[in-house]
């Protein structure tokens, strides 16, 4: 384990938020915007699974999570850590490894019936449940996850997303409402302070960037995408 005296936020969020660019794990593109899932259009894109793929990366994102967790949650908060099917579990895998916890994952479907069909791991009744995904936008996933161990009888108080979208006011109403606090590394402000700070992009990719950031369903709605979610 690589030890590393990064633990101010503001600094592990720039180091990360470089790292991304570093192994192109992000893009900008606001002249061929990408379309999501939800029928959104944005013009930017992340890959967090790429970091998989770079061990000194991998590893220091790792010391990143493992200490923004004990500065924001404590030392001794957590008997587990789950990863959900299929991107948060290796990542689940490598911070159960620091903390020196066990670990769990979630199916994102029960398999067979029962209170832990969906659940692959040993859980005892009870245990503080710490979830971890790669990239949360705006939690819905992650709370399909938080569902399933709290139906199977597991405590969920904390999340933490290695990377936060942190543009949609509803991710913020979503983890009140379900009284879960969570934790987070970089977010896409990150990144784009990082892109102008490096002249990674000509000023009408960034300014268009910083639009998206600031209003995403209007930037969308004017770029051939939905204007509304749900």
């Amino acid at each position: 384990m690589i030890q590393t005296p990064f633990t101010d936020p503001a600094v592990m969020a720039e180091l990360v938020a470089k790292m991304l660019w570093e192994i192109k794990a992000v893009h900008f593109n606001a002249a061929e915007p990408y379309k999501l899932s939800s029928g959104m259009k944005s013009p930017v894109y992340i890959d967090c699974r790429k970091l998989l793929s770079y061990p000194r990366v991998r590893s220091t994102v790792m010391d990143f999570a493992a200490a923004t967790l004990m500065r924001n949650a404590g030392f001794e908060q957590f008997d587990c850590i789950a990863g959900g099917e299929t991107a948060g579990i290796p990542f689940a895998a490598l911070l159960a490894d620091r903390l020196g916890l066990p670990m769990i994952y979630v199916r994102k479907a029960p398999k067979g019936h029962g209170r832990n069909a969906q659940i692959e791991g040993n859980m005892p009744e009870g245990s503080r449940v710490l979830v971890i995904e790669d990239l949360t936008t705006a939690g819905g996933s992650m709370f399909k996850f938080i569902d399933a161990i709290r139906a199977a009888g597991g405590v969920v108080d904390h999340g933490i997303a290695l990377f936060f979208y942190g543009i949609f006011p509803e991710a913020e109403q979503r983890f009140d409402d379900g009284k879960v606090k969570l934790h987070y590394i970089a977010t896409w402000r990150n990144v784009l302070a990082v892109a102008r700070e490096q002249k990674l992009f000509d000023e009408k990719t960034l300014s268009e960037v910083e639009a998206f950031l600031d209003a995403p369903l209007a930037w969308s709605g004017r770029n051939g995408g939905v204007s509304s979610l749900g």
